[in-house]
């Protein structure tokens, strides 16, 4: 998880921002991050450290930000926060356990990967003054 969630976003960001300052053109870096970044879901389960990794993405996010503010290049940061997304993540965390997965997910109607890209044509949309630094967006039934 640490090294997805956190090592994984860090490279990609130091490798975009190498090519932006190479072009000298700066863009937007826009992270995927998840509900549990701002809760911590199912302690006693194990979500925990899945938790933290996401806290750790926010903080980075968050810190990028500010960065690029301090030293004055033109970049935008924005992390998107999803709820339950109907994807093939619960049956991975569940050790391959598709009946749970499909269980969770006819729960509730659970947001699509669509859903999820919109949030990001939406964020790079946005006039070019306008930073949106975090979107959460879960599921209307999702109750956490």
């Amino acid at each position: 998880m640490i090294s997805t969630n956190v090592l994984g976003v860090c490279m990609c960001t130091r490798e975009a921002l190498k090519d932006m300052t190479r072009r000298g053109q700066f863009g937007h870096i826009i992270n995927i991050s998840s509900m549990s970044g701002h809760r911590v879901p199912n302690g006693a389960s194990g979500g925990s450290f899945y938790a933290a990794t996401k806290h750790a993405l926010r903080a980075l996010t968050e810190g990028l930000r500010q960065e690029a503010r301090g030293r004055k290049v033109d970049l935008r940061v924005s992390s998107i926060s999803p709820g339950v997304v109907e994807t093939e993540f619960l049956a991975v965390h569940g050790f391959g356990d598709e009946a749970a997965a499909k269980d969770r997910y006819s729960s509730m109607k659970a947001l699509q990967p669509a859903d999820i890209a919109q949030a990001v044509v939406w964020c790079l949309s946005a006039p070019d003054h306008v930073d949106t630094n975090d979107i959460l967006l879960r599921p209307v039934e999702q109750e956490t």
